[in-house]
């Protein structure tokens, strides 16, 4: 039985911001017929070399692992910001990832990626830009969020041509507003798009 064609939507999220912006995005996939929307997490990285996480999450998203990356038709990756960086929890799964690089496993497949931030100017596009190397490393096609998406202008708060984003505030009291429900649904969407037209090339 041939499996369903699949986003992924792969991200780290401590406070919950990025986790629902991902499920924005997981929205928008899914208004496009023939794919659907995977969501996956990655376990916290400890300072204690002897912590182990539990196999399965107590609440959201299971755990990702390199066969969800390896067989998506699509990526969208999220992260909050760390100093203008991804989150080392992240970054630490995709350090384990060289296994499908070094058999192309995701070139010519379509990505997205997407942040959370504490304030406006925290490093949005900074860690956007941070997690699209390794992705084009892997030779993935990068898509971001067009100007002619009229929220694109409007945004007040998050929102970038680079991926979707959200400012959540410090203490994550900033509920996610209109304009970044609508870019998150239309870049998911784009995402979803352009997979299938690349499975049909």
């Amino acid at each position: 039985m041939t499996q369903k064609p699949y986003i992924l939507i792969l991200y780290y999220s401590r406070k919950g911001a990025t986790a629902q912006l991902g499920q924005y995005i997981a929205r928008g996939v899914e208004c496009v017929g023939g794919i659907e929307a995977r969501l996956r997490t990655v376990p916290a990285v400890s300072p204690t070399c002897e912590a182990i996480a539990p196999p399965v999450p107590e609440e959201g998203a299971p755990y990702a692992s390199l066969d969800d990356l390896q067989h998506c038709s699509g990526l969208a990756l999220g992260s909050p910001t760390r100093f203008g960086n991804m989150a080392a929890p992240l970054k630490y799964f995709l350090d384990s990832s060289s296994s499908l690089w070094l058999s192309g496993a995701l070139v010519d497949k379509p990505a997205c990626v997407f942040s959370s931030t504490g304030s406006m100017h925290g490093g949005q596009e900074t860690t956007l830009l941070s997690m699209m190397l390794p992705l084009l490393h892997h030779g993935m096609m990068i898509l971001g969020i067009p100007y002619t998406e009229q929220a694109l202008n409007t945004t007040q708060s998050g929102g970038t041509p680079y991926g979707a984003t959200h400012v959540a505030g410090l203490d994550n009291q900033q509920p996610l507003t209109e304009d970044e429900i609508v870019l998150a649904r239309r870049l998911g969407q784009r995402l979803a798009e352009a997979a299938l037209k690349q499975s049909r090339i």
